[in-house]
């Protein structure tokens, strides 16, 4: 008996020391769908299956009764929708694989959970085997279109014109120029494999993007594509690099701040959930945003990424997912809450649908440590965030529409957070002016910066020389 108990006390640190996860915030790129190249576009049934297959992911390692990171406090089997914000644009693409998702991370439930007795003793069964009914938050920019996944080129519509002006800018930089100029032999040598879309004047580096995505897409489905024979592995590859190049360009610059504007709105939100997660005691647990591949590079270029890696100067593939974990290892219960010096974030990243591709942690904001302190996090999220209308409107240089009222303003106010002592998070006057700015803001981030993507995979710069080499073209772009 007292070598049990000895036992006992020895394992008594590391059982108290176990890691909770308070809560998450995933942001999720749409499944594969049509090409751009011919609206309007719609998920397809591989997209389906490849964000519901991500949400059953996210069920086994967060939801499920035996999950393997159990929130606390969560519904493991019926939902319950306050534990949920889900928001996805005004987009066919991305509201479906939103709900595509949602299927996946909350199954049906059948018909011993999924029905209810009413008053006159009559037993009524929900549909289609206790389907689970989870509302998507359909957001809707003042200043973009609906339906973004049919636009190639969404800049002019991000509604920031100092984003604008400063993507724009990339057509006049000398690295652009090189490049439209060293590939033009190797964009005519497909033309006849595209030609039933692009004439030879828009076969070029400035359609990087749009010439990956109509190739890609029916490399995915068209089985007898004319002249296929061109697009060999090579070719391929190096399409997909050089759209790479051309959209990690126009979503973020290291000297020009605004052009990553889709992660400087996208930033805001998450700290704004993951705070209402910690103010409210694990009331609302799940943050889950659906977006374009755009705010992926901004964000990464943002959080100093791409010096861990870079692969993360590429566009991300169909269905990846980046993810925000509350954690904790203090005592956590019904009465008894973590302060926020108890709690950190991890930040992890799967390139691809979640259930093929392993979720990975990586460093944020050039630390060493994977998991950092909430502290830590919300300032070094602040130091890029816009999450507020008039911080937005001055960063933007706008003054009609929704920025009228700010257009005679003067100075930057901060959009930055603060850190409650007593709280354990963002006191909740900040976070309700960032709450009031960021369902404007994040999707003129989304929707905005540049060409909405394809799923491409992640790519490192150092394969683009051998690419190169391959082809006999000169790229110019820099490792």
């Amino acid at each position: 008996m007292l070598a049990k108990q000895l036992l006992l006390f020895a394992l008594l640190p590391l059982i108290q020391a176990q890691e909770t996860v308070l809560g998450v915030y995933i942001f999720h790129r749409h499944g594969d769908r049509t090409s751009k190249s011919w609206p309007p576009t719609a998920l397809t049934d591989l997209g389906y299956q490849q964000v519901y297959a991500s949400g059953n992911f996210y069920r086994d390692r967060y939801i499920d009764g035996n999950a393997s990171s159990a929130i606390f406090g969560i519904s493991s089997d019926l939902v319950k929708n306050s534990q949920l914000n889900v928001q996805a644009p005004v987009d066919t693409v991305l509201q479906t694989s939103a709900a595509g998702f949602l299927q996946g991370l909350y199954p049906p439930v059948g018909a011993a959970l999924g029905s209810q007795k009413l008053a006159n003793g009559t037993t009524v069964e929900a549909p289609m085997g206790g389907f689970q009914l989870i509302p998507v938050n359909a957001v809707q920019s003042t200043a973009s279109s609906a339906n973004s996944e049919n636009s190639a080129w969404l800049q002019g519509s991000s509604g920031c014109n100092n984003a604008i002006i400063s993507s724009n800018n990339y057509f006049y930089s000398q690295e652009y120029i090189d490049l439209l100029n060293s590939t033009a032999a190797f964009y005519q040598s497909i033309l006849p494999a595209i030609n039933t879309t692009f004439t030879a004047a828009q076969d070029n580096f400035k359609n990087a993007y749009s010439t990956f995505d109509y190739v890609h897409v029916s490399e995915i489905h068209n089985a007898t594509i004319p002249f296929g024979d061109l697009l060999t592995p090579e070719v391929l590859f190096q399409l997909q690099t050089l759209a790479d190049n051309h959209e990690f360009n126009l979503a973020y610059n290291a000297t020009d701040a605004i052009r990553a504007i889709a992660g400087s709105t996208l930033a805001a939100q998450i700290v704004q959930q993951l705070n209402t997660t910690i103010t409210g005691k694990s009331a609302s647990q799940v943050g889950i945003q659906f977006g374009a591949y755009a705010a992926f590079l901004s964000f990464f270029g943002l959080a100093q990424l791409p010096a861990v890696s870079v692969n993360f100067t590429g566009i991300v593939d169909y269905a990846s997912s980046m993810t925000f974990e509350l954690v904790t290892n203090a005592t956590v219960s019904n009465t008894s809450y973590p302060s926020s010096s108890d709690i950190s974030v991890r930040f992890l990243f799967s390139n691809g649908t979640a259930s093929q591709n392993p979720l990975t942690a990586y460093p944020l904001f050039g630390q060493q440590d994977t998991v950092i302190p909430w502290n830590t996090f919300v300032t070094e999220m602040n130091k890029f965030s816009i999450g507020d209308q008039t911080s937005w409107c001055n960063a933007c240089g706008n003054s009609t529409g929704v920025c009228v009222a700010t257009a005679t303003s003067t100075g930057s106010p901060s959009a930055q957070s603060t850190v409650g002592s007593s709280s354990g998070g963002v006191s909740k006057a900040v976070a309700g002016v960032i709450g009031a700015m960021v369902t404007l803001a994040v999707i003129l981030g989304v929707e905005g910066l540049i060409l909405l993507a394809t799923g491409l995979r992640l790519v490192s710069k150092k394969r683009l020389a051998s690419a190169a080499a391959t082809q006999g073209t000169e790229t110019g772009i820099k490792s």
